[in-house]
């Protein structure tokens, strides 16, 4: 029993080992890192923001009982996209993934003004 556990995690470490190869093929750039490092943990805290932020929008284009319901749905998906975008730019802050540590939602932050509805990148 112990061999066989030790057989799958040497196949899961090499899988592992040789999904991660092409991001370790772009050198890590200190100040762009930290500037991701930054954006994924404003990201987790402020995830929550989310909620009251779209019940507000909501309310102001369909009424006040659509911001309540629809907005509080809107509010707890973007939220946890938001929080789980940052979670994801925070654990891997070292690598350029994606491309020159490109943010992986759009606004990057939740206090940046949009001009339009929010889009969220893949």
């Amino acid at each position: 029993m112990t061999t066989r556990v030790a057989v799958v995690g040497l196949c899961a470490a090499v899988v592992f080992c040789a999904t991660t190869a092409p991001v370790w093929a772009e050198p890590m750039d200190a100040g762009k890192a930290l500037t991701k490092v930054t954006r994924g943990f404003m990201n987790v805290i402020t995830g929550w923001v989310e909620i009251p932020k779209r019940i507000n929008e909501t309310a102001q284009q369909s009424g006040a009982a659509a911001g309540f319901t629809w907005g509080l749905l809107r509010g707890i998906g973007y939220g946890f996209i938001r929080t789980a975008a940052g979670l994801y730019e925070f654990v891997t802050f070292p690598f350029p993934a994606p491309p020159g540590y490109e943010p992986v939602i759009q606004p990057e932050y939740i206090f940046t003004d949009e001009a339009s509805s929010s889009r969220y990148s893949k």
